[in-house]
């Protein structure tokens, strides 16, 4: 294998971002909502989820990576609740059977691209088998929760980059606070409205009278859907820069000839929460994302794999011994007023991280000169205070 020249990302933390200048913050340029963001406008504002990244970019073809995303310092021992959706099916998410009957997570959860899912699942494997050795012997097996997203115009997909030892070193590394975004990780060669996109992330924060619970979101966005139907806090940014920034496609390519995936893209959206929510409650969350995706223009090709995720990191089932578990015991919250705001605060941090992933994402040049332009963010910022959706 060659030589890499970038291989770093694993997850960048800085201890106290609030402290820090705009500029040096890898969060949206604008607020919107009903509700606060958190500290680091992030998913790592839901206390204990961490996240760790590789980041893979070697010569002209080499243009991917995974991002990985634990809900605790030790997934197996404390597993949270947890439900998955399918919004669109056209793409995979492993372990998915196995959390719908269980109503929870006990493994990280790590993206990555189509044709990398096997080898970052057994960098799963590898890692659950280091830090639990009984595992498979005189303790359960774990079932790798992996999901993708289709990279191969910036990227050869075919040469499966990401290794068993880069996912082990990820999810070793994988910290709280502030992380990189765009395209980096998982999201290194994702692209999204035709603008450069993959990885973006936000949060909401309850105001204390309905619990003061977070609500964080992390996607990889790669949708397929058209320029034109880009519309940021209701403003058509795409129809207006339908004919700018075209992608510049190889000579054996063309929009015309993009087909399946390839053509219709996927998102992966992850939401945390510190809400004591069981997994049902989590469906019903993640079906909440697909509000806050719409809202971007997004409207879920046949051939998108449009697949959700979203855990409680206080609804614990504790390990108690190799095959034991002790059911939560902490009361679920049973307000109808504090699940309408939770529903809330998730559409509006899901459609939060998604032009996060677009404003962070630079332009980027891959296999066989592909070339796929970032957000013009600048005139885009304009054309938001033009219109009075933001200040």
């Amino acid at each position: 294998m060659p030589k890499r020249s970038i291989l770093l990302a694993i997850a960048l933390t800085i201890g106290v971002c609030c402290a820090l200048p705009r500029d040096a913050r890898a969060v949206l340029p604008f607020h919107f909502g009903f509700f606060a963001s958190g500290p680091l406008d992030a998913i790592t504002d839901v206390p204990g989820v961490r996240v760790g990244q590789v980041t893979l970019v070697e010569g002209g073809n080499v243009r991917t990576g995974a991002t990985g995303i634990l809900p605790n310092g030790d997934p197996w021992d404390d597993k949270v609740a947890a439900a998955t959706l399918a919004f669109n099916g056209n793409g995979e998410m492993t372990g998915t059977h196995w959390i719908k009957t269980a109503g929870y997570l006990e493994v990280p959860i790590v993206l990555t691209n189509t044709l990398n899912v096997g080898r970052v699942d057994d960098g799963v494997v590898q890692w659950m088998i280091d830090k639990y050795p009984n595992v498979g012997r005189t303790d359960d097996v774990p079932l790798p929760v992996v999901a993708e997203c289709d990279d191969q115009l910036l990227n050869d997909i075919q040469l499966r980059s990401v290794t068993q030892a880069d996912v082990v070193r990820m999810l070793d590394d994988a910290k709280g606070g502030q992380f990189p975004r765009g395209s980096v990780g998982a999201g290194t060669g994702m692209k999204a409205f035709g603008f450069k996109a993959g990885i973006g992330s936000a949060s909401r924060v309850l105001p204390a009278s309905l619990g003061g619970y977070h609500v964080g979101v992390l996607v990889n966005d790669n949708t397929g859907s058209s320029r034109e139907a880009l519309t940021i806090v209701g403003v058509p940014v795409g129809e207006r820069l339908k004919n700018e920034y075209q992608t510049v496609y190889p000579r054996h390519l063309s929009a015309a000839s993009m087909h399946g995936r390839m053509k219709s893209g996927s998102i992966i959206i992850v939401v945390a929460t510190d809400a004591p929510l069981d997994s049902r409650q989590l469906r019903a969350i993640a079906l909440r994302a697909g509000l806050g995706m719409g809202r971007t223009g997004l409207t879920s090709d046949v051939g998108s794999g449009d697949l959700f995720i979203a855990f409680s990191t206080t609804e614990v089932f504790k390990r108690t011994g190799n095959f034991k578990i002790q059911p939560p015991t902490r009361p679920i919250v049973e307000s109808d007023e504090v699940l309408n705001a939770l529903y809330r605060a998730t559409a509006e941090a899901t459609q939060a991280a998604i032009y996060d992933a677009l404003f962070e994402a630079k332009t980027m040049t891959g296999q066989n000169g592909a070339t796929v332009y970032g957000l013009p963010d600048g005139r885009v910022l304009d054309m938001l205070r033009a219109a009075g959706a933001i200040r």
